[in-house]
Parts: C-alpha cells; sequence; structure tokens
C-alpha cells in the first residue's frame, strides 16, 4: 500500500552563489558548469596605470560595471562668475527666439525711455527756478524705468537667481525686496512677532524694512543630519542657551542705496519683577551708529563696541523667554547718535519704550527685526557664575487656584 523511498543519508553541499530570479537547482547547476577564473595578476611597482587614471588615484571598486557619475553643478557666485548662456538653440523652438526677440525689444524701448527722462532730470536740476516736488516725482519714475527696462531679461534673472546681481543696480534690489516680501520670509517673521506679541509688548509697532537673519552654532544632531557650523535660526525658534553663549552672527540685506545710520539692540522682556509680581525687561546688547547700505557686507562686524553682548539667561522656574532683536534706522541717517553706554547694573529694569522715543528711533518708520525662544536648563548656571558673576535665582511657580475644590470636599450621595 505504502511505497518506500530511500532517503540519501549523505549531506548535500551547495556552492556558495547569488541567487536572482532562479531556482536554487539552476543556481547549482551554473556555478558547476562555470569556469575557474583566472589567477589574479600581482601588482609590481612601476606597472602602468590605466588610462584617465592620474597619479595617487584610488580606482573605485565598482565589480566590473561600467557605473555613470553624476556630474556637479560648478559653484557659481561673484568670486567665480560664469556667463548666461542661451538653454535652448537658435531655431530648435521658434516661440522661444520670438518672445525673446519680443523681451529684448521692448527693454530697447524702457532704456531709450529712461535716458531721455534721465536727460530731462539734469536739466531740471541746473534750472534757475527748481522745483523740488516735480524732480522727485521724476526720480521715482527714473527708477521704475531702470527696473522695468531689466527685470524681465533671461540673463539678468539667471544672475539674481545664482547670487551674482549687483545690489548697486535698481533691477537686482527690486528683484531682492521682491522675494523677501512675497516668497514668505516678510510674513513669517510678522506672524510670529505679532503671535507672541512683540507687539506691544516690546515696541508699539513696526513695519520692517530690512531683512534680518542670525545663525548660532549647530547642535550635534544638526551636524550628524548634514548641517553647517552654523544654522539659521527661524523666527520665533526655540534655542539652546550654548548655542547663544557667542553672540550670533547677524546678515542683513538692505534695499537702499543710500547709507544710512541704524541702532542694534537686543532685549528679554519676560524678566521676572517679584516686587510688582509681573515682568521687566533687560537689555543683552547694544550698539548703535551702524553704516549700512545695499552694497555693505551682509554680515555685520563690530557689534560689539558699545554695550557689550551678554548671553541669555533664562531664570529657571519661568516659562520661556522671547529674545528680541531690532534694527532700527536713526532720525538723522547721518548724524551719529551719542548714546551712552548701558551699565551692567542698568541693564535689567530697560526701559525699551522710553530709550527708543529718546532718541528717535521708531519701528513704524522701517528697519528690521527677529526674535528667537529659550527656556532654562543647566547650562544657564554657568552663565550666572561665569559670565555675570551673581547668584542664580530660582522662582517657582504659584499653584494653581482650584475654583472646585470646596465642592469636591462635600460628598455627593449623602
Amino acid at each position: 500500500m505504502f511505497a518506500l523511498r530511500r532517503v540519501c543519508t549523505k549531506p548535500l553541499t551547495y556552492t556558495a552563489a547569488r541567487r536572482g530570479n532562479a531556482t536554487v537547482q539552476a543556481a547549482t547547476e551554473a556555478t558547476r558548469t562555470a569556469p575557474t577564473p583566472p589567477p589574479l595578476t600581482p601588482v609590481v611597482e612601476g606597472t602602468p596605470k590605466a588610462a584617465g587614471q592620474a597619479e595617487g588615484e584610488i580606482t573605485p571598486k565598482t565589480g566590473g560595471r561600467n557605473v555613470r557619475r553624476r556630474r556637479q553643478r560648478p559653484n557659481i557666485s561673484l568670486e567665480k562668475p560664469k556667463e548666461w548662456n542661451r538653454p535652448i538653440a537658435k531655431g530648435v523652438i521658434p516661440a522661444y527666439d520670438e518672445a525673446l526677440k519680443v523681451i529684448q525689444e521692448d527693454s530697447k524701448l524702457l532704456i531709450a525711455e529712461a535716458e531721455a527722462l534721465r536727460s530731462s532730470i539734469q536739466l531740471a536740476e541746473t534750472a534757475d527756478v527748481r522745483n523740488d516736488e516735480r524732480l522727485e516725482k521724476m526720480r521715482k519714475k527714473l527708477n521704475i524705468l531702470e527696473v522695468q527696462s531689466r527685470a524681465n531679461l533671461p540673463e539678468v534673472r539667471w544672475k539674481f537667481v545664482n547670487a551674482m546681481g549687483d545690489m548697486s543696480q535698481p533691477v537686482y534690489r527690486h528683484l531682492a525686496e521682491q522675494r523677501w516680501r512675497k516668497d514668505g520670509d516678510l510674513d513669517l517673521l510678522m506672524e510670529r512677532i505679532h503671535q507672541m506679541n512683540v507687539v506691544p509688548d516690546v515696541l508699539p509697532d513696526l513695519h520692517p524694512s530690512v531683512d534680518i537673519r542670525i545663525t548660532v552654532p549647530s547642535t550635534l544632531k544638526q551636524l550628524r543630519e548634514g548641517q553647517k557650523v552654523h544654522a539659521p535660526v527661524e523666527p520665533g525658534a526655540f534655542v539652546f542657551p550654548r548655542q547663544t553663549t557667542k553672540r550670533p552672527n547677524v546678515f542683513t540685506t538692505v534695499f537702499h542705496p543710500e547709507t544710512k545710520l541704524y541702532t542694534l539692540l537686543m532685549v528679554d522682556p519676560d524678566v521676572p519683577h517679584v516686587e510688582t509680581q509681573s515682568f521687566t525687561t533687560y537689555l543683552h546688547w547694544l550698539q548703535p551708529n551702524i553704516p549700512l547700505s545695499a552694497t555693505t557686507q551682509s554680515r555685520l562686524l563690530d557689534l560689539n563696541t558699545h554695550t557689550p553682548y551678554i548671553p541669555p539667561h533664562p531664570q529657571r522656574g519661568t516659562p520661556y523667554h522671547r529674545y528680541v532683536l531690532l534694527l532700527l534706522p536713526q532720525s538723522d541717517p547721518t548724524k551719529p547718535l551719542e548714546i551712552p553706554i548701558v551699565a551692567d547694573s542698568d541693564r535689567l529694569g530697560f526701559n525699551t519704550r522710553s530709550f527708543l522715543q529718546q532718541w528717535g528711533l521708531d519701528g513704524a518708520k522701517g528697519g528690521g527685526a527677529h526674535m528667537f525662544r529659550q527656556v532654562w536648563d543647566t547650562d544657564v548656571s554657568k552663565i550666572y557664575s561665569r559670565v555675570l558673576h551673581t547668584v542664580e535665582p530660582k522662582f517657582g511657580r504659584p499653584p494653581k487656584f482650584d475654583r472646585y475644590a470646596d465642592v469636591k470636599k462635600v460628598k455627593k450621595y449623602v
């Protein structure tokens, strides 16, 4: 009834092979019939290298496969400039050629109109009877014509995108300001400024006209993720106290060609005040008379020559602190302000509003702003001992009032 089958007691040996979509049997047969590889030829000193291999270059191990490497895009900047080239050869797409021709003809017409208006301005400036109001309108129209005559040219757009724009020219200043105002950077800043009540807690009003960016040393996690040594800080983001023990790098983009003086200050409006059971302000940084224009270097230097920078130090037991950085235009753009240096004993209780009013600094007339947040950690204790040389204060949050405490003591069903 049952057929007996003899089982082989000898263990089966399989040759190690890479298995693809074929069966095990096909793989083993292929390994049995495959010819043995020739012996490796030892490398003797003086043997000529392969074609295209340079001295000291290591040949990549590709397993015999023809690997095609991706070409990296060359670095383009003002230090390494490049010229714009047509992406499509002439005659390949007639519509592209016609569109480029229309843009260039429109640019020539606007340039001719701008030249005629410039000549009219020169005549008006040398006239016996000078109308300043009419001259100002003509200068504004000339600026608009200079922007419109070049804003649509492909080479201008290409240079601007590749950070090769000359900020001394009106067209590049216009493109930079439009990108800042329309791509979301300004909207994000104003959202955080009003959402976290910087306006009106610190200053009554703010209409930014200068783009401010700050960077701080990256954390270990950011470095592992491929971030640079200094990471940009998004407005309103949380930053560790150890990242701000040294003053942050401040970068600006200004859109006016003439040089104007600005005042930089950094305040913390969330320091607890025990006597009034409220909050007061601490001045962390002050630097007046900073000359800025569209052609100045983006990173601000020499910012620690007036009231030096003191690191943020949120007190233990308090909620997060807002650290507000303001860059406000001075009332007279060419006359330096004689602001006295603020002593360390006068930093706590600094009245920001009266200071701005006293020295004619108005956020409603322009300027720039930035902010970040911090909470207490163990690194703050080091700032108190090493920088401030004072005993670290400790605050406890008051117990939450329970309005139903009396009701909870009453038995419900008795």
